[in-house]
């Protein structure tokens, strides 16, 4: 049995870009989490609920799309939503296959009761990034997704 020597491991730590990726979406996922919980949200059903604020309802597919998941993943994302009347599915006109997400007026409320949250979460988190420049890192994270 080959062994992989303990330096390995201090350099995948020190050196591997997906494990910093990781850490740094699993902290800001508890930072955004703990903004959105006095109105009853997750910083993934923010996202999901942003991606329906536009002016048609959008596929599944294109959700899927805009936040970078698998169909599967924004159905089930979808179920608890639309159990608490923030979301509806409907079948499209055209093609029957097809499945259209929008916001209902209550899903409209709570997402605009989220955004200061939000914002405000947003604003210290730029505060004490100003010395990475938060915007080339949102560049450069654009660049690898």
């Amino acid at each position: 049995m080959s062994k992989v020597p303990f330096e390995t491991t201090i350099e995948v730590r020190d050196r591997c870009l997906c494990l910093h990726a990781q850490r740094a979406a699993r902290a800001l996922a508890r930072r955004f989490d703990a903004a959105l919980r006095p109105v009853g949200l997750t910083n993934g059903q923010f996202s999901l609920l942003m991606s329906l604020n536009r002016p048609a309802p959008p596929t599944i597919a294109e959700i899927a799309e805009v936040l970078a998941m698998d169909r599967t993943t924004i159905t089930a994302a979808l179920k608890p939503l639309e159990r608490d009347g923030l979301v509806t599915v409907r079948v499209d006109e055209v093609d029957r296959r097809v499945r259209r997400v929008a916001l209902t007026a209550k899903g409209t409320k709570k997402l605009a009761s989220a955004l200061p949250h939000w914002r405000e979460a947003h604003a210290e988190l730029d505060a004490e990034l100003r010395a990475l420049d938060a915007d080339s890192l949102r560049r450069a994270l654009l660049e690898l997704s």
